[in-house]
């Protein structure tokens, strides 16, 4: 097995697919890469046996085979390598590998390849088409809210749902959830299936700088990605998502409207002064003003601002945990912000004052039972 190719395009490559490496891998043969030359192309796969990601490039290939190769200490090399033309030359008796570059030589211990798992198959399996940004902005909108207590797995990944009215992601941890919809697509088949965090962190790595379309393929137990030169395979989640439709309030009759940034800067500045456990902060809401307030009593700590904001109604004071609201902020943009209330001990829903054509984004906070 022999092949040439610039070192910086397959650094690129090895960055993306190292994602899904383990951190404690279960077998010694998961700690590398697999190699696999045809008919001119390298294809570079790794995995933990639950995601696996696949990118594939065009070498000057002299002879064909497949080979493991240790991921770290190839991963480091080529980061100490300035950019140049390398080789790989595979011994097919022992695996031995020898990297050549301007510098010298390098050899590294594979393995077979025939030994590594093999990637699941997508055979009659569903499949939709969609856009790369709106899967991007899907996941960039939803990823947030996923929990991470395993004891309760469904919540611990991002709900997708499929049916022909178009798509909807839902993340929740039971403090806050979010829900976002888009009609763009029509897809012809009804379904819903959980998505794992790392399989959508590597799809967020990807598809930042792919502008094309995104073939989705599911079976019962696998999500299946391709674009570009690139597949990502994720076992799903199996389990039940919980009925998130019920916690959503339908009749919230009370509506702020904010300025979006002045709200997000103001509740980062106060949330310094917020108990650092339970990052409480205070909002009063009147037809006059805003005001928000933070007391981290152990250290004697307090603040609290004012604001413009337009809202019609009985002075309303609740409660809710600052770093949350920070993080929705920082998602959800657009000028304005609504923020739909009903009392002290109901969910808040927070929602762009202008949805983009097609879309729909909601997200609900709980709230926290002000200190008296």
């Amino acid at each position: 097995m022999r092949f040439t190719l610039s070192s910086a395009e397959l650094k690129e490559q090895l960055q993306l697919v190292n994602g899904a490496l383990g951190s404690n891998p279960v077998l010694p043969i998961l700690e590398d890469f697999l190699f696999q030359l045809e008919d001119g192309r390298l294809r570079i796969t790794a995995t933990d046996l639950e995601t696996f990601v696949q990118a594939e490039l065009e070498v000057n290939a002299e002879e064909e085979g497949a080979v493991a190769v240790p991921a770290k200490i190839l991963l480091d090399t080529l980061k100490q390598l300035p950019t140049q033309p390398i080789s790989f030359q595979v011994d097919p008796n022992n695996f031995a590998i020898t990297i050549t570059s301007a510098f010298g030589q390098y050899q590294l211990a594979g393995e077979d390849g025939d030994d590594y798992p093999k990637l699941p198959q997508a055979d009659s399996a569903e499949e939709i088409e969609m856009p790369a940004l709106l899967l991007l902005e899907g996941i960039n909108k939803t990823l947030f809210a996923a929990s991470n207590d395993e004891l309760r797995p469904a919540m611990t990944g991002v709900l997708l749902e499929i049916n022909p009215q178009g798509v909807t992601f839902v993340s929740t941890d039971a403090h806050k959830l979010v829900k976002y919809s888009f009609t763009e697509i029509e897809p012809t088949t009804d379904t819903s299936l959980i998505l794992p965090k790392k399989a959508l962190n590597l799809l967020k790595n990807g598809l930042s700088d792919h502008n094309g379309n995104v073939r989705i393929a599911f079976s019962r137990s696998n999500a299946f990605f391709y674009y570009a030169n690139q597949i990502i395979i994720c076992r799903l989640i199996d389990a039940r998502y919980p009925d998130y439709n019920s916690v959503i309030p339908q009749n919230n009759s009370k509506t702020m409207r904010v300025v979006r940034q002045d709200f997000l800067n103001s509740l980062k500045r106060i949330a310094n002064y917020a108990n650092k456990v339970t990052n409480q902060v205070k909002l009063t809401i009147s037809e006059e003003h805003l005001k928000i307030e933070a007391e981290d009593i152990d250290f004697s700590n307090k603040a609290s601002e004012k604001m413009p904001c337009y809202y019609e109604g009985e002075t309303l004071s609740i409660g809710f945990n600052a770093k949350f609201l920070v993080e929705m902020l920082n998602v959800i943009g657009g000028d304005n912000v609504l923020l739909h209330l009903e009392s002290p001990n109901r969910a808040g829903v927070l929602r762009q004052e202008e949805e983009n054509p097609g879309e729909d984004l909601l997200m609900l906070v709980m709230p926290v039972i002000l200190n008296s």
